[in-house]
Formats: C-alpha cells, sequence, structure tokens
C-alpha cells in the first residue's frame, strides 16, 4: 500500500466486468461503464466531468449507493424512498477502502434534495427522539432558504469533516460567489481529512488545486489538466471576447 493511501477513505472503485452479461444495455452501454475496469480517486478531491447524459452522475449514484448512502441523498442513516429511479450499476461495483475509517459522510444530489429536506422535516415532525435533526443543518428549515441557501447550510452546518462526501453538481443553485465560497469551505473540509468525489459542470470548482480530473469521453473515462478541459476552455474564450462569441453563434 502506498503511504498516500492513508489518507483516503475510498481508494478505488472497480467493475466486475465478468458479472456483466450485455454492455448493450443500460447502465452498461454507457461509455463510462463500457470501458470502466479500475477508478483511482485522489485523497482529498476528484473531479468527474462530462456532457449532459455522459453517466457522471449514474457512476457517482452507484458509487454513493455501494458506499451505503440513500439514492436520494443524504446521510447512511436515510432511508426513505420517493421515487426508486437508480440503476443497478451498484451491485457491479466494488469499492476499495482505506485503513482509515470515515467519521461523517453524505450524498448530495442536486436534483433530490428536495427530498432530502422533506424528510428531514418529516423526521423532526414525528415523536420527539432527542435533539431536532434540523439543528445539525444549521437549525432553519431547508424549505424556508432559497434552494442555494440551503446547499450552502449544508455544506456548512452538515459537513463536519473526517468524512467522504460525494456531490453531483452541487453548482446547480449556487451564484458564482457562492461557488467560490463553497471552494473555500471545501479546503477547509479538505484540512480536515475529509475526502469528496464530485460530479460537476463547473469550471469554477473544479479549479480546485489538490484535485484530480477525470473526464468522459467516448473511450470511458480520462485524466486531464484543469486548462484542458472543455468548461476552461469555453468559458475562457467567451470571457475573454463575449461579442465575437455571440456574432459566431447568432450568425
Amino acid at each position: 500500500m502506498r503511504a498516500i493511501d492513508a489518507e483516503h477513505y475510498l481508494l478505488e472503485l472497480r467493475l466486475k466486468r465478468d458479472k456483466v452479461d450485455s454492455f448493450e444495455r443500460y447502465p452498461f452501454s454507457l461509455p463510462v461503464v463500457r470501458h470502466l475496469h479500475t477508478l483511482e480517486l485522489h485523497p482529498k478531491v476528484t473531479f468527474i466531468i462530462g456532457e449532459n447524459g455522459s453517466g457522471k452522475s449514474t457512476l457517482l449514484e452507484a458509487m454513493a449507493v455501494a458506499w451505503g448512502f440513500n439514492p436520494e441523498g443524504g446521510t447512511r442513516n436515510f432511508n426513505f424512498n420517493t421515487r426508486a429511479s437508480h440503476s443497478e450499476l451498484n451491485e457491479y461495483l466494488t469499492l476499495v477502502k482505506g485503513v482509515r475509517r470515515a467519521r461523517d459522510g453524505f450524498f448530495l444530489r442536486a436534483e433530490s434534495f428536495f427530498n432530502v429536506a422533506t424528510e428531514i422535516e418529516r423526521l423532526d415532525q414525528g415523536p420527539p427522539l432527542g435533539t431536532p435533526v434540523i439543528n445539525s443543518y444549521g437549525g432553519v428549515s431547508l424549505h424556508q432558504q432559497s434552494h442555494g441557501e440551503s446547499f450552502f447550510a449544508l455544506m456548512v452546518h452538515r459537513f463536519g469533516g473526517n468524512g467522504l462526501y460525494l456531490l453531483d453538481e452541487p453548482e446547480a443553485a449556487l451564484s458564482p460567489q457562492r461557488q467560490l465560497a463553497m471552494l473555500a469551505r471545501l479546503h477547509q473540509l479538505v484540512q480536515t481529512n475529509s475526502q469528496f468525489v464530485i460530479a460537476t459542470h463547473s469550471p469554477i470548482l473544479m479549479a480546485y488545486p489538490d484535485a484530480c480530473i477525470y473526464q468522459i469521453g467516448d473511450d470511458g473515462l480520462d485524466r486531464i489538466d484543469y486548462e484542458q478541459t472543455e468548461h476552461y476552455q469555453v468559458t475562457k474564450a467567451f470571457l475573454a471576447n463575449p461579442k465575437r462569441q455571440l456574432d459566431l453563434l447568432l450568425e
């Protein structure tokens, strides 16, 4: 085992390819799965990027379920089910864990975080079982905040460090300024022995310096430098000369 492995909670994931009966059916037909053998994860931050429909959310969701998180998001203690929509991919993954045990963890799915907020309210409306759940999220109902405010409250109040955090498009409700604030909070958590795996489209988030970026292409996952990502190049080209870019797009 490499010395750096001691910092991981999740070292890598492997696809049980011999158990897949056909790579022509979903989700195995997705390039990210079809070409998957072993995916090594960074001890601090791993980004998974790709076009819409490339399978990054499917892969992250399968990773989360295989770890023990609820498919719709939350901690490992959440077991609600609003709509069973996750794939069977988690059953075909082997998660290789490090020697250290995560003391915290959370799976954030931007598209179903509303359901997590609803479940928290449901739990707190039942018979008192101790400290209200919402206290761990800042004490204010997540439904009484904007989508972006509730996302940020999650990172500030619920994420306690020493944990594994899987985030699916966390930038979805965040302004650019909030994304910068999220980077600062992410760095604080990394410094308290946290590990992140993040599926994202945000060139702001993926600029985090101590990270590994995997891009999904026709041949599966490839490691890529930040400045070589399409997200960076397209954003840079547009901001450098918006008028020229718009003239080309709208001619």
